[in-house]
């Protein structure tokens, strides 16, 4: 049989139903529709010249494109983590970062309301 990666994680444990590795899998590209999301926000942000306070246009962009990099590595790493649990049959991993994510869109979106009210 070939090795399958990451071997850190397909070589522990037994294979658990297909099933929860397919939900798992689509967890994962739930979140990567997430990061581009977010990095699409912030470069459009700048790229399009919206009529926004250059200093909160500038910062809130940021804040999207950072979040979108957390968003890619999370994805990563909870379906890593969540795969893990499951060949080992141990409870499966919470949601890290899902308050980070949200108080970041948020903090970048009032920014944005307000630099373009400012302007």
């Amino acid at each position: 049989m070939r090795s399958r990666f990451p071997r850190g994680v397909f070589e522990l444990g037994d294979e658990p139903d297909p099933r929860f590795s397919l939900a798992n899998e689509r967890t994962f590209l739930a979140w990567i529709r997430t990061s581009l999301a977010l990095l699409l926000a912030g470069v459009a942000l700048e790229a399009l010249d919206a009529p926004i306070q250059a200093e909160l246009r500038l910062a809130s962009a940021l804040i999207f494109i950072a979040l979108g990099l957390v968003s890619i590595v999370h994805a990563w790493w909870s379906w890593a983590a969540t795969e893990r649990s499951m060949r080992m049959v141990q409870p499966l991993p919470g949601l890290a970062i899902g308050a980070v994510i949200t108080s970041g869109a948020a903090i970048a979106i009032v920014g944005v309301i307000v630099g373009s009210l400012l302007v």
